[in-house]
């Protein structure tokens, strides 16, 4: 049975809780399901790998593969120039997710607001915090996080897992939004 608890033990999400991301045909089907999503990424992304390379490069085939324009926060927006990647947008997280919030808010582009935030590679407690405001306050916006530990917060969220199925299910996941 997967990890269903908080990652950090005294944190109390309320009533709704994530529904868990078993398989990556979950995160696959919200993501092409989704009309404007958008990925926030930290700098959480620079310290692990999947399967042999790093996670930044991962998310740069995922966002080049869904469409998915990105949200550089912290200090990673260098390394994805250094790949020769331009996120949409470098911009505090919490800064985004008061922007999410707004409904009429139009997006980085101006065209439309966002549907679907995915986030990752955020410390926990931060992404807790931006997590559960979003769940009180943008109910237009599903959320979703590719971290390797639960966070209740969002729409959906991997249960607590080891860095080698999390890796797996990440490497499924960018593979088949190529099909």
């Amino acid at each position: 049975m997967p990890m269903t608890d908080s990652w950090q033990t005294a944190e109390i999400p309320g009533p709704k809780k994530a529904s868990l991301i078993i398989k990556p045909d979950i995160a696959d089907a919200m993501i092409r399901r989704a009309r404007r999503p958008i990925m926030v990424v930290g700098h959480g992304i620079l310290e692990y790998e999947v399967e042999g390379r790093k996670l930044i490069d991962c998310l740069i085939e995922l966002s080049r593969r869904g469409k998915i324009p990105v949200v550089a926060t912290a200090s990673t927006n260098q390394e994805f120039l250094n790949r020769g990647f331009s996120p949409s947008a470098l911009m505090p997280a919490v800064d985004l997710a008061n922007r999410l919030t707004d409904a009429r808010w139009n997006g980085l582009d101006g065209k439309d607001s966002y549907d679907l935030a995915i986030f990752v590679g955020l410390p926990y407690y931060m992404e807790w915090t931006i997590l559960s405001g979003l769940k009180h306050f943008a109910p237009h916006v599903k959320t979703m996080t590719l971290d390797c530990v639960y966070q209740p917060n969002a729409s959906w969220s991997f249960p607590n897992s080891s860095i080698k199925d999390w890796a797996a299910n990440l490497t499924c996941i960018v593979a088949n939004l190529g099909d």
